[in-house]
């Protein structure tokens, strides 16, 4: 069953990378960010009162509660970085180096959670992910040089795989003996805190009433899949092996390079087409290792 949630969060997260895109082409990607953040929130706690989970917080333990809240800041700080370096630069150029907390998240797994069940292939597949990645990387845009160099996608894009890879592990360990959606709300309220501060701090609050109507309902149709795709993630997280979760969660890339050929127009090059295929190949490879 947590295979096909694992699956299930790669389907929505792949969507979420599209839509997110489309409401951030004049919207500044903070506001956009606290946008999604507040749709993500009330879907998730709509969730918990579905599930009738919100009884159960009471029985939360000091440590989960921890762990959830650090997953909780760590994932704030993934966004603002990935959707920062998202309104700088291409789809196919930020989503592979943001996949690249794959790598991290599988070796810490094996050191933290003694993942070492086929060891031998986990470790092959890290191989073949680490190369797709490399292959996919574009550091330079070929029809503008002179743009990439000023911007900072990169660095943001790096740091939002940092981030990506520590949210992973403190889930893991918050989620336990914690109701999967229940779990995900409690990270949303601290998501919810961190996005909107940046806002305020940053004195961006009357931006968000210029956020077009279209644009608006991108970012709302984002925050839904985001919620979809988190729901679907940390119950796999929780019942599943974190070394298997995160690749097949990170399979999100095909969906959104397929859409974005569709509706953004964005080429994939032969040498990232290896790439990806190296990506796929090494994620198969993972998930037989379960």
């Amino acid at each position: 069953m947590w295979i096909f949630m694992a699956v299930g969060s790669a389907l929505f997260a792949g969507l979420t990378s599209i839509l997110a895109k489309c409401g951030i082409k004049k919207t500044d990607s903070d506001v956009a960010t606290g946008i999604r953040t507040a749709v993500v929130f009330l879907f998730s706690w709509g969730m918990v009162v579905v599930a009738g989970s919100f009884d159960s917080i009471g029985m939360i333990t000091k440590t989960s509660l921890l762990f959830l809240v650090l997953s909780g800041m760590a994932t704030g700080a993934s966004w603002i970085c990935y959707f920062k370096a998202l309104s700088m630069a291409n789809v196919n150029k930020v989503v592979p180096i943001d996949k690249s907390s794959t790598i991290l998240t599988v070796v810490l797994a094996i050191i933290c959670f003694r993942e070492t069940h086929h060891l031998v292939l986990k470790l092959c597949g890290i191989l073949l992910l680490a190369a797709g990645v490399f292959l996919m990387i574009e550091k330079k845009d070929v029809a503008n040089p002179e743009n990439s160099e000023k911007r900072g996608w990169l660095f943001y894009a790096a740091l939002s795989a940092v981030f990506a890879a520590a949210t992973s592990l403190l889930a893991k360990v918050g989620i336990t003996g914690v109701e999967s959606n229940l779990g995900t709300a409690i990270r949303t309220v601290v998501v919810l805190i961190m996005a909107w501060g940046i806002i305020l701090v940053k004195g961006k609050a009357k931006e968000v009433t210029k956020v077009t109507r279209k644009e608006l309902v991108f970012l709302c149709l984002s925050g839904i899949t985001t919620g979809a795709s988190w729901l679907c993630y940390y119950f796999a997280i929780q019942n599943g092996v974190v070394s298997v979760v995160v690749p097949i969660d990170k399979l999100s890339i095909l969906v959104t390079i397929v859409f974005s050929r569709v509706f953004l127009k964005e080429k994939l090059k032969k040498r990232a087409a290896l790439g990806l295929l190296l990506l796929v190949c090494g994620t198969l490879l993972m998930t037989f290792s379960a």
